[in-house]
């Protein structure tokens, strides 16, 4: 298996097309729990270009009824990313000011809960903007959610 570059160009383009709208080739779960990390998971793969196809614990969309936990779940995308071993988009839990377009931000609750997922789209001077889903947005500062505390997910590569 080779590792190639995460395109994050093509991570954000898709999250710009995407942000204000729904892409008909994957179902809109705003109405059964929210669709950021739906959201979150198509910017990737749109950087990645490949799914990684293991049951139950692998990341992957064919369908409302046919994908993994980690495609629309925020605590199973993160353990999917920074564990990966295999096909597919692998990360790092980073400090925030190390994120780049196309990294992911998890926001969480004081209690350990994380429970949204939005997309790094821009990075100026330490300002983080992200696009999202459930609450549609683009090119949003981060600093404009209340949280309690966020964890950044840095891609670091793809395996194919």
């Amino acid at each position: 298996m080779k590792i190639f570059e995460y395109d994050r160009t093509s991570a954000y383009e898709y999250a710009k097309k995407w942000a204000f709208g729904r892409n008909p080739a994957f179902y809109d779960f705003s109405r059964i729990g929210g669709d950021c990390t739906n959201f979150a998971s198509q910017c990737i793969y749109a950087g990645a270009g490949i799914m990684n196809y293991t049951p139950t614990f692998g990341w992957f969309y064919k369908s409302a009824n046919d994908r993994t936990p980690s495609w629309t779940g925020v605590e199973y995308l993160y353990n999917f990313l920074v564990n990966n071993e295999g096909a597919g988009p692998f990360a790092e839990e980073a400090p925030l000011d190390k994120l780049e377009v196309g990294d992911i931000v998890q926001l969480g609750r004081s209690t350990g809960d994380f429970y949204h997922s939005p997309v790094v789209v821009s990075v100026r001077g330490g300002r983080i903007l992200v696009a999202a889903h459930s609450y549609d947005a683009f090119n949003k500062p981060l600093s404009s959610y209340s949280f309690a505390q966020a964890r950044g997910i840095h891609i670091l590569g793809v395996r194919k």
